[in-house]
């Protein structure tokens, strides 16, 4: 049963909040990122880069204690202003394409330790170590994990009724991104929300392995300080995201390989005839669009690739993941990549229209060969999830993305 916890968010003050917020620091080029905060005082950027000031880069732990002073020195100025009261938040978010909404709460490192909130990607723990270091300095969180739950009709139908009322925030983002945001304080719709959250046995990180991990690593360091109720507290939760699985979008990224010398197009298809069926498309970009069906890029044409029943066996969910199988199939066995997230020679693509950006990166002759396949379904990310086994990298591309500095974790302030 999932703990959901409403909580005292900092927040930008309603007049400034389409200044303040960000996209995440390393969605900007450089370029960008400096005029942002070159013209744009406001800009959550500021705390994340605190040395923009001073002109200066700073690291370690200069820079954390100097991001936790830019966020005392936004609160002090009323750039940023705390709840008075523990709130869930319902946010949308609405796109060209694409609209979800979803609750900005907390959510125990309990659950997390117990599978109640179950993963499906490796961590690694050099990167747990930096963000709990992170967490422990500056002592506020901005960065929420993105959780899905199955759908729950009672939830829809309340939530749906709140967004007939004024949002607290109403405002559009320069990327033409639509945002509105609710503050949920009336104690019976944090009631209701609570209760039926109690009843959902699973929640599942959709994206934010290694902000939960880091959030855990820093709960069990408080409680080793013997640090007791504070732990069991405010460092006893994290900020999550919570969005039913209908709403979830997710996108896959195609792999790009260079380095594979001057074999001819004929050895790589009869290396690959021992698992697939082989059908040349032509010069036309080739989208796969079913399971265990792939296009393949190479010398100008395109070919698909769909793999053979007889030939290759299915004895857990991972196996019949796609980008499992081109690992198992293609990438490991024919061009010899052992390790998917530290071998330069591949290179991972999520864009629209993957075949064509393909074609245009090897043409260029970028990259020699490139594979696309089709997303990853919310139920293969669950039954991965529920086996404990763990995904290849960069298997699944997931929105909604979320903004920065929208709602904060203050470590100081939860009032949970």
């Amino acid at each position: 049963m999932a703990e959901v916890i409403p909580f005292r968010a900092t927040r930008p003050a309603p007049d400034k909040v389409a200044s303040v917020v960000s996209r995440s620091y390393d969605q900007y080029g450089s370029k960008e990122r400096k005029a942002v905060m070159a013209y744009n005082p406001f800009s959550f950027l500021h705390i994340i880069d605190p040395g923009f000031k001073f002109h200066k880069a700073v690291q370690g732990e200069q820079r954390f204690s100097m991001v936790r002073n830019r966020y005392l020195e936004f609160l002090e100025e009323g750039v940023l202003i705390r709840e008075e009261t523990p709130s869930y938040y319902l946010y949308r978010t609405q796109m060209e394409d694409y609209s979800t909404h979803g609750v900005f709460c907390a959510t125990s490192t309990d659950d997390y330790r117990r599978d109640v909130i179950r993963k499906h990607e490796e961590t690694l723990s050099f990167r747990e170590t930096l963000f709990a270091d992170y967490l422990q300095t500056v002592k506020f969180n901005a960065e929420p994990v993105l959780l899905t739950y199955p759908d729950q009709p009672e939830l829809d139908v309340l939530f749906a009724n709140i967004m007939e009322e004024k949002p607290e925030y109403f405002f559009t983002t320069t990327d033409r991104v639509t945002h509105q945001l609710w503050v949920i304080s009336n104690p019976r719709h944090i009631s209701a929300i609570r209760k039926r959250f109690k009843g959902v046995k699973t929640l599942y990180i959709a994206d934010g392995h290694h902000r939960s991990a880091s959030s855990d690593l820093l709960a069990r360091r408080m409680q080793k300080g013997n640090m007791g109720s504070i732990a069991e507290g405010a460092y006893g939760s994290f900020m999550s995201y919570l969005i039913p699985e209908s709403q979830l979008r997710i996108r896959s990224f195609s792999r790009l390989l260079s380095g594979i010398g001057d074999r001819h197009p004929d050895e790589i298809l009869i290396g690959l005839d021992r698992f697939f069926r082989i059908h040349e498309k032509g010069t036309t970009p080739f989208e796969p669009s079913e399971k265990h069906q792939f296009s393949m890029y190479i010398s100008g044409v395109f070919y698909e690739l769909k793999l053979r029943k007889h030939a290759y066996r299915f004895s857990n969910p991972l196996d019949a993941l796609d980008p499992q199988i081109l690992y198992k199939t293609v990438l490991e066995p024919v061009f010899g990549v052992t390790d998917l997230r530290h071998d330069s020679r591949i290179h991972y693509l999520c864009a629209p229209m993957n075949a064509l950006k393909i074609k245009k990166m090897v043409d260029k002759g970028v990259y020699d060969i490139g594979f696309a396949m089709t997303p990853v379904s919310v139920d293969e990310l669950k039954a991965i999830s529920d086996a404990g086994l763990k995904m290849p990298p960069k298997s699944t591309f997931i929105e909604p993305k979320l903004p920065s500095g929208l709602t904060i974790y203050d470590f100081q302030n939860p009032d949970l």
